[in-house]
């Protein structure tokens, strides 16, 4: 029930394959746990870049939870963030030459936000 919901907007540009940030809205109390939610984590670039800016905000207990992800991804983020803990509901096989997960949910964000 004490349970505050932020936002952190970010998506992948197609042609980059870069994080792209658009929108940042956290609550108060810095020195609750975050849990970081993300129903894919491919490249693990979105994610490093959304625990930086909580990072930068001031956040420090940290976690991250997805649905699935790929080990190249999990990788990446236990290298720049040793201290965040990665929960997980499946580990797929790996990325292919799109950086897209195998076999994986298609794209996750669109699914959920029916954007197209």
């Amino acid at each position: 029930p004490s349970a505050r919901i932020g936002h952190i907007g970010l998506y992948r540009d197609e042609e980059t394959c870069l994080p792209v940030f658009y929108y940042y809205k956290m609550p108060a109390g810095k020195e609750r746990t975050v849990i970081l939610t993300d129903p894919m984590l491919d490249t693990g670039g979105s994610a490093c870049d959304a625990i930086m800016r909580l990072k930068n905000d001031g956040y420090r207990n940290i976690k991250m939870m997805c649905l699935v992800a790929s080990p190249q991804g999990v990788k990446t983020v236990q290298e720049k963030h040793p201290d965040v803990d990665i929960y997980l509901a499946s580990l797929d096989e790996g990325l292919n030459d799109r950086y897209y997960i195998l076999p994986g949910l298609g794209d996750a964000g669109d699914r959920i936000f029916g954007t197209k």
